[in-house]
Order: C-alpha cells, then structure tokens, then sequence
C-alpha cells in the first residue's frame, strides 16, 4: 500500500481563510480534525465542520497545525494539484464494446486510459460498471451521499453481463444496486444500457427493463444506445451494425415501455438515444416525454432540445433584431457529423427562409478515421475536416461544434488544433455551441442575449 504523504495545494483563493493564514500554493494538507484524506469527498465532508485542527506542511518541511474557527459550510479556499486528491482508478473489465479499444495505435496516450471510477461518475457524470467498487466504496457513497451515481448495466443477466464486461464478478457486481436503492438512502441513479444486436437486445433488453423498474425511484432514468463500431475492430468480439428495421423494434419497445412505467410512476423511465430515431427514419418524441432531459448528457434529447431552442430563438430574434436580420448580408458555413447533418441542414434552411441575404452552407463531415459507421460530430478529427473540405466554397467563415474539442481545449481528437484546420483550408473558424440559441445567433451574428424573449 502506497504510503499516506497528504495531499499537495495547487491554488488558494485570493481572499479566503487559507490566504490569510499563510497557507500556501505548494504546501501539503496532511489531516483534518486529526483524519487522513482519502480524497476529495473526505476533504468536502470534513471542511464543513464549524471548528477545524488543519494539519499544514509547508514547503520548508515545517508542520502548522492551524486552529480555525468558521462559518457552518464556509470553504478554507484550498483547491489541490489532483482535483480528485487521489489516483484515478482505471477499468479492470475487457468489455465487448468497449470503444477504446477499437481505436488505432499512436493516439495521445490519455485517450488509452479506461476509468471506472465511481467518484468521477459524481464529479464528472461518467458511468461506472461498479465491478470496480468494494463494500467500503459503498459505505463512502452512503455516509456522504454522493448522488446521482451514474452506471453502466448493459444488462439484468448476471451471466450475460459476465460475458459482455469480460469479468467473472460483473454479475455479483449488479447486488451492490440494492445497497444503493435501499430504503432510506436518498441515492439517485441513472443507468445506461449499451445494446449490441444479438447479445443484449430482444428478450434480454425486455428483461433488463422489467428488472431495472424495480429500482424506481431511486434509479431516475436508463438510457438506451447502440453500441459504435469502429474500422478496428481486428481480434474483437464480432459485432454488427443495427439497420433501420432493428432500431424502429428498439423504439416499438422502448416506447411501449415508457407508457407503462408512466402510468405507474410518473416518470418515462427508460429512453432511447437519439441515435435510435436518426436510423429509424422517425421524428423525435416531444418533450415532455424527456423527463426534463434527465439524459440529455448521453445523447437522449439532444435534437428535440436543439429543434425546441431553435424555433423559440429565431422568434426571438426575429422580434429583437428583425431590422438586422432583414439587411444582413452573410456568406457563412457549417461542419458537421453524419448523424445529425439532415437536422442542422433542415434548421439553417429556415433561417435562411427568414433571412434573404444569409447564406450558409452545411457540410456533413464523413469519418474515415474511425469509419463510416461513426457518425457522430464529437467523434469526428481535424484530418477528415480539413481532408473533405479542402476544395470547398467555405465562405467567409467555417464554423464546428463545440463537442468537437477536447475538454475545453483548442484540438480535436487527433491533436490537430483550431489554428491548424484555419490554415489548412484558408479560412477563419469559429466554434459553436451545441444548442439552438447559439446556433441562432451565430447564424445572425447577433448576440446571443437577443435570441431569448421575455414574452
């Protein structure tokens, strides 16, 4: 076992008890009220005590024991060099669909790293397969209620989800839902089901279903999705595609399902991506079926959502800025992925109706790099972007979604940066977010205050 060293201070707040104790960038907290920290949920549990023994080590070597007395709740102003305190705990299954594996070699190494780690699932909304996590994760959860977990079933069948998390103790795995969802806890969870056709779907995603119901209501929601297949997939459990028919039985259950689980419980419970809906050839569902877009993080909701935002934003800037809207002369345009290419195309179409002297362009980004079969603009690199568009009419400016970038950064995927694909194709780029709002004003040029209306 690794040896406790205390938990290295990356920043203190400008203003905040720390800084005026002298507590510095550099030094290491070592114990609170005399308590070794595990992470940053022990750090967050014990802070809040109203009088609290906070052992320092500076980085001369000297120990400060510091005796502080506080409101109920106020924060020291300590923020730490490993934001979760601790190692993150990386994924001891060899799951069937797991998409990292399907990625080539040469990629930036942290792309490889599989976590599995439930307390990235609170802070960050990842899902975890709990195969991971002992008794005493639980307990931790329990005792600071970290809620809402988010975890991956895939499915009911212990011995089917041995099979497709490639670990014998997967099926165990799924008791420790009942600890979680016991009476009392106040635990919330949203659950995912990742379907591969002919493993998990038909009679076992109709048994998973029936069985997860059980855990209403401390299990809010379970989205379903299909499961990406890359080009490499060489040595790998063979999977195939759904086609149209496979996804439209999917929504015939799903839906049947919601019906049923609402008239019990109020809520729609189980959900299908969109991805379901784009390859069935169907409309979205109207939105109060979205149980307050529980799931929009996993791709359920995400076109009915844009598709809402967008008709309320044009009315608005119709209304706020219908004098410049009228005169605009614009010559943009739009990149996008596969899957969503027919709706974005569908919505810039209407403004464009609106809007005589806007003209925008919306290019559907094929991914060769991970294959065809991946469709979605998050998953999409700057070498197909710039490859596809080279010989393009771009206009006076190209704008991608915000998804495209890597957590906040200024690169795609396969590190090609912002400035790179701008130079490439000799044309500014900007960057938009993923929502109807801005998608408005981005197509205006207004600001995005003025795509909202207070009528």
């Amino acid at each position: 076992m690794k040896k406790y060293e205390g938990h290295v201070i990356g920043r203190v707040v400008e203003g905040s008890i720390a800084e005026e104790l002298n507590i510095e960038q550099g030094d290491v907290l070592l114990k609170i009220n005399d308590q070794e920290l595990e992470d940053i949920f022990d750090y967050q549990y014990l802070v809040q005590d109203e009088h609290l023994d906070v052992l320092v080590k500076k980085k001369n070597g000297e120990e400060w024991l510091l005796d502080i007395d506080k409101d109920l709740d106020e924060e020291l102003g300590i923020e730490f060099e490993n934001g979760l305190m601790d190692d993150y705990r990386s994924c001891s299954n060899k799951c069937i669909f797991c998409f990292i594996d399907q990625m080539p070699k040469g990629m930036r190494e942290t792309l490889y790293f599989k976590d599995d780690d439930s307390r990235l699932s609170f802070l960050q909304g990842n899902y975890v397969t709990l195969t991971n996590m002992s008794d005493a994760d639980i307990d931790r959860i329990l005792k600071y209620h970290l809620s809402p977990i988010n975890i991956s079933f895939q499915t009911t069948n212990p011995e089917l989800r041995c099979k497709m998390l490639g670990n014998r103790f997967a099926g165990e795995a799924l008791k420790k839902v009942d600890r979680l969802c016991a009476p009392g806890t106040g635990i919330e969870i949203n659950g995912q089901i990742v379907l591969c056709k002919g493993v998990n779907d038909k009679e076992e995603l109709t048994r998973s279903i029936r069985d997860l119901t059980r855990y209403i209501p401390n299990l809010q929601s379970v989205s379903v999705v299909p499961v990406g297949l890359s080009k490499y997939r060489d040595g790998l459990y063979p999977l195939e595609p759904f086609n149209k028919e496979d996804a439209c039985e999917v929504i015939n259950e799903i839906e049947s399902w919601q019906k049923k689980v609402y008239s019990e419980h109020g809520i729609h419970f189980i959900h299908a991506s969109d991805e379901w809906y784009f390859l069935a050839g169907r409309d979205f569902p109207q939105e109060e079926r979205y149980d307050g877009y529980i799931q929009l993080e996993n791709g359920v909701g995400m076109m009915r959502l844009l598709i809402t935002e967008f008709n309320e934003a044009l009315e608005a800037a119709i209304l706020n800025c219908g004098e410049h809207i009228k005169n605009l002369r614009r010559n943009i345009s739009f990149a996008t992925g596969k899957l969503v290419y027919p709706a974005i195309k569908e919505l810039v179409e209407k403004a464009m109706e609106l809007c005589p002297g806007l003209e925008c362009t919306v290019f559907e980004i094929i991914n060769e790099f991970f294959g065809e079969r991946i469709t979605v603009s998050g998953l999409l690199t700057g070498q197909d972007i710039i490859k596809q568009l080279s010989d393009k009419s771009l206009g006076e400016m190209l704008y991608l979604p915000e998804n495209l970038l890597r957590s906040g950064e200024d690169y795609l995927l396969d590190d090609v940066r912002v400035r790179d694909i701008e130079k490439a194709l000799s044309v500014p780029v900007g960057i938009t977010k993923c929502d109807g709002h801005y998608l408005v004003a981005t197509l205006f040029d207004i600001p995005v205050e003025d795509t909202f209306s207070d009528m």
